[in-house]
């Protein structure tokens, strides 16, 4: 039985970089929070509340590397990386909530439209615009991981929103087209909507132990099965504890192969999982067929 303990925690992060993009869009999400109210902008709220999942997104980012680094121990022994998934998942569910909540709202304003204050939404929105240009920016610069990435990306679609946003207010302001506030309102409700679905399940199947859902469980157990000498696949596992570790366990009825034919077979295994499905953690059981015939190979609950 060999097991493959590799993680491999990223060592290019400059944490600074996410701590003041977080900064910068908490500002940016309570100034857009406070003139939504104020001028009854349903446009600035949600387009407040998609920096407010950013932030939650930059702060898992933060947190996932921080926490990644805390050794496992004897109750926690896949240690505390299962941590962003329950954090993903409560920050999903509460924003679907509130989404939903403004979203109703405007659906009911595009039939009673009020008066939109369109020149101080224009100037909360293009602050907005310029604060997430410069976060984007910070972002950018160096190498990105994984993290990295998802946070620039955030960021940047916080940027694009935030664009919206102003050409809508251009449009209150100068034609007085108020239906343009709910409007854009909705738009950008529904796509947050969307994403907050996704994150949402993704965290479910996650702390399920579900299937990645960029592996696909028969292929693998068909890529097994096409290596030479291994006959027999059962107790095949596929499951991740966070967005960077894919883990695997297995029960491999293998030919009656000498040691060091055993140990290059296990090799050459472990080789294909990670490089073919990124699978960076896999326990696997060789047992030859003599030693199945014996009855060695006990596998009640095998799938």
């Amino acid at each position: 039985m060999s097991h493959d303990h590799e993680h491999e925690i990223p060592k290019n992060i400059n944490l600074s970089k996410l701590i003041w993009s977080i900064l910068i869009n908490i500002v940016i999400a309570i100034l857009e929070i406070v003139y939504g109210l104020i001028i009854g902008s349903l446009a600035l709220m949600s387009e407040a509340f998609h920096n407010v999942t950013d932030i939650a997104s930059m702060i898992l980012s933060y947190a996932g590397e921080k926490i990644s680094a805390k050794a496992p121990n004897d109750k926690k022994t896949y240690g505390y990386k299962k941590t962003e998934a329950i954090v993903a998942f409560v920050n999903s569910s509460v924003l679907l909530a509130v989404i939903i909540i403004i979203l109703v709202e405007s659906v009911k304003r595009l039939f009673s439209p009020t008066e939109i204050n369109g020149f101080s939404m224009i100037i909360v929105a293009s602050i907005a615009f310029v604060g997430n240009g410069i976060a984007t920016m910070i972002l950018n610069t160096g190498e990105k991981n994984l993290n990295m990435k998802s946070a620039w990306l955030h960021s940047l679609q916080d940027a694009l929103f935030s664009l919206a946003v102003i050409i809508a207010s251009v449009l209150i302001y100068y034609f007085h087209w108020n239906i343009i506030d709910p409007l854009i309102s909705i738009v950008i409700s529904l796509f947050l909507i969307k994403e907050a679905y996704h994150i949402t399940k993704e965290s479910i199947d996650m702390l399920m132990d579900s299937v990645p859902h960029d592996v696909d469980f028969n292929e693998v157990k068909e890529e097994l099965l096409k290596i030479q000498d291994v006959k027999q696949v059962s107790d095949l596992h596929i499951w991740q504890t966070d967005s960077k570790d894919k883990l695997l366990s297995a029960h491999l009825k293998i030919s009656d192969l000498k040691n060091e034919e055993r140990n290059k077979l296990l090799s050459d295994i472990q080789h294909i999982l990670k490089e073919k499905y990124k699978i960076n953690h896999t326990t696997i059981q060789l047992v030859s067929i003599d030693d199945s015939e014996k009855d060695m190979f006990d596998c009640e609950h095998c799938n």
